[in-house]
C-alpha cells in the first residue's frame, strides 16, 4: 500500500499536469488567459480533492493485487 505523502505528492504532480493542460484548452477555447486560468484552478481544485480519496479508497483494495485477496 502506498504511504499517504506517496499519495499526496503522485496527485500534486498530476494534477500539476492537468493544470498546464486545462489552461491551454480553457485559453484556445475562450480566447482569455484570465477565463481559461480561472477554468484550470477550479477544475484542479476539485481534481485534486476526487484523486486523493480515490487512491485511497483503491490502496486499500487488494482486489488484482499479486500475492493478496482474490486475484
Amino acid at each position: 500500500m502506498d504511504t499517504g505523502k506517496r499519495t499526496i505528492l503522485k496527485a500534486i504532480l498530476w494534477n500539476a499536469l492537468g493544470l498546464a493542460t486545462m489552461l491551454l484548452v480553457g485559453f484556445i477555447m475562450t480566447g482569455s488567459l484570465a477565463l481559461g486560468g480561472m477554468m484550470a484552478v477550479i477544475n484542479t481544485g476539485t481534481g485534486l480533492i476526487c484523486y486523493i480519496f480515490y487512491e485511497r479508497v483503491w490502496a486499500r483494495i487488494t482486489w488484482g493485487r499479486s500475492g493478496g485477496g482474490n486475484v
